[in-house]
């Protein structure tokens, strides 16, 4: 039987170097390596992963790296799947079998994607890193694999980052367009109109471009993936329909407060007899795979942040619309999950605001040069009380947390505020998508 595995192997090893790359659009997540530590990329199914390995390839192809010196697995692969049986060391048999003068001899870069969906991955990775010549690149769609499961298998041999769907940055490269500014009015213009594009298709790489009903199609197939494969299948749930369910009723939800116990009588009500705690696991389920994200209140003490009502986010906005029965959904909600994805993408200690007066913000997001960054999302300041109750909610957390700035995201207004502790800046969404810092393409 091991034998056979390792004739699948070399099959599969021999088929990907006649592959063509499709190497995209160049990716803007600063990922550097390191000599000595895996590179893992982590982030959402379909989110592009796999064709930024494809431009890492290429980039080595660039400098001179042998095509043979490279070893690419998918374990998404059906072929794959007697890997679970037979440990992953055939994958070092099959390969130095096909090229074994390169054995100790030469750098082999290794790239295996999703390779999450095999157990003790991480001790064979551990393994390879130290007794092999060789880089290792890891994808994965699981959020553990930035903390506990490496940590504490591969004893620091490893350096993640994150992936999301492209940002309006990367979407506007994927359209040709240069999104820096300073911008001339007929460069703000197809901007603007580019944003209108975005605002309908979002991120995801595969749907730009698609027309409505194909991108929908599309959308609610990576739902599909996203709950059984990621969720049902990985936690082998007892009750599916109960994470279903939950996963609707949240996405219909979405830039909405929520608490365990309310969700755990919503499932209650469908007949599900999903425990509080079987609800917690759900929900930390939906983080992991980077579908749902869930916002704490902003506060010094963890367990009262804990008591309080949490916000849920999703990984989209137009898979939210794609998904979303559209009851309960609306353009406010969808620009506020928009801006916070923004958010995500450059921090993940994000939290949502109550002032001691009982205003509430959207955004208390800690940026990695340490700095609070205060964001209101407001669709239209045009009406006088809704002008008035965002200003004074901002003036109030200002205060509070001592900012002498606060941001006001809207869908297309643009002004300064003098407020009484500082600036308050409204600025359109496009304009405050481009502004968050994010890394050069490599």
């Amino acid at each position: 039987m091991t034998n056979a595995m390792v004739a699948v192997l070399k099959e599969i090893i021999l088929d990907f170097q006649e592959v063509n790359l499709t190497t995209g659009i160049p990716r803007r997540i600063g990922l550097t390596t390191v000599m000595g530590k895996a590179t893992v990329c982590i982030g959402v199914r379909r989110s592009g992963k796999s064709t930024f390995m494809f431009q890492l390839m290429q980039r080595l192809l660039d400098t001179g790296v042998p095509r043979q010196n490279i070893l690419y697995l998918n374990f998404f692969d059906d072929r794959l799947h007697g890997l679970q049986h037979h440990g992953l060391n055939v994958i070092l048999e099959a390969f130095f079998s096909l090229y074994p003068e390169k054995k100790n001899t030469e750098k082999i870069y290794c790239f295996f994607d999703e390779i999450q969906v095999v157990s003790a991955w991480e001790p064979f990775v551990d393994r390879l890193m130290r007794t092999e010549r060789c880089e290792v690149y890891i994808t994965g769609s699981s959020a553990q694999m930035l903390s506990r499961e490496i940590a504490t298998q591969m004893r620091g041999r490893a350096l993640s980052w994150e992936m999301f769907p492209f940002s309006f940055r990367e979407f506007l490269s994927f359209k040709g367009i240069d999104g820096g500014g300073p911008f001339s009015t007929k460069n703000r213009l197809i901007v603007q109109k580019e944003f209108a594009e975005y605002w309908q298709s979002g991120g995801f790489p595969e749907v730009c471009g698609l027309n409505r009903l194909l991108r929908i199609k599309i959308h609610q197939e990576y739902f599909n993936a996203m709950l059984f494969r990621d969720l049902i299948e990985r936690h082998d749930v007892s009750h599916p329909k109960a994470v279903t369910d939950l996963a609707h009723w949240l996405v219909d939800n979405t830039a909405s407060l929520y608490s365990v116990n309310s969700l755990t009588g919503y499932l209650k009500s469908l007949g599900h007899k999903a425990p509080k705690s079987a609800v917690s696991d759900y929900l930390a389920w939906f983080e992991d795979a980077y579908f749902l994200f869930t916002v704490r209140v902003f506060d010094a003490s963890l367990a009262r942040a804990n008591a309080n009502p949490k916000k849920i986010y999703c990984i989209d906005h137009a898979l939210v619309t794609s998904i979303s029965s559209g009851i309960l959904i609306n353009s406010g909600h969808l620009l506020e999950n928009l801006v916070f994805i923004a958010l995500r993408r450059v921090t993940s200690e994000i939290f949502y605001f109550r002032t001691k007066g009982g205003r509430e913000v959207d955004f208390v997001a800690q940026m990695q040069d340490r700095s609070r960054m205060l964001v209101q999302v407001c669709e239209s300041m045009a009406e006088p009380p809704t002008r008035k109750r965002e200003i004074a909610a901002l003036c109030e957390a200002m205060a509070e947390l001592k900012l002498p700035s606060a941001t006001i995201v809207t869908r297309g207004e643009e002004e300064e505020i003098e407020a009484v502790f500082g600036k308050i800046f409204v600025v359109p969404a496009w304009r405050f998508l481009l502004s968050l810092p994010e890394a050069d393409p490599g």
